[in-house]
């Protein structure tokens, strides 16, 4: 059964309430969730700015005062939440569908596809950036630790070198392709 949005996109009624955006820091998550929201006249959600919204603190007070662990447990408290049977398209941290628990959970609530790049175009869209923790260090090595995770997503988008406006239409050509 086909469904018009109020923007004019026709889509398929599924079981499928939330679309989650999901890999590595300097993908386009962000950049192509806005979008993809407004096409479907849905809610977009950047699930670190959610997190900043609930604890009061910056990403980086959160690491600093109260350690990497403490930031994870509020992700998974967060992403868990945003995506229990609600039409919004969510931008999670690089780091979010990691851990296995909050995987498994948003991969049984809503669609996840991850989006990739290569380093060198991660590189040149984190240039400047002095608000993301894990910058610190060498970025490239925790890219290739997490790899394997992110390879584990059935729905894969190489963001490299594409108009945000084409990746819009991939992310709604899997959307729509994965009906129940």
């Amino acid at each position: 059964m086909a469904i018009q949005s109020d923007r004019g996109v026709s889509r398929a009624a599924h079981r499928f309430q939330a679309i989650v955006l999901t890999g590595f820091m300097g993908t386009g998550k962000s950049t192509v969730g806005q979008a993809v929201a407004a096409r479907l006249g849905w809610r977009f959600v950047d699930s670190d700015a959610e997190i900043v919204t609930r604890a009061g603190l910056s990403i980086p007070e959160i690491f600093a005062q109260q350690g990497e662990p403490a930031f994870r447990r509020i992700e998974r408290e967060v992403v868990c939440a945003l995506v229990d049977g609600q039409q919004l398209v969510i931008a999670t941290g690089g780091g979010a569908l990691i851990d296995e628990e909050t995987r498994a959970y948003a991969l049984a609530h809503a669609l996840a596809i991850c989006l990739t790049a290569t380093p060198e175009a991660i590189a040149a869209r984190l240039v400047g950036d002095t608000e993301r923790p894990l910058l610190k260090g060498d970025w490239r090595v925790l890219l290739e630790r997490r790899r394997p995770i992110y390879e584990s997503f059935a729905h894969q988008l190489d963001t490299t070198g594409k108009a945000p406006e084409a990746l819009v239409e991939e992310v709604l050509a899997i959307w729509q392709n994965a009906l129940t």
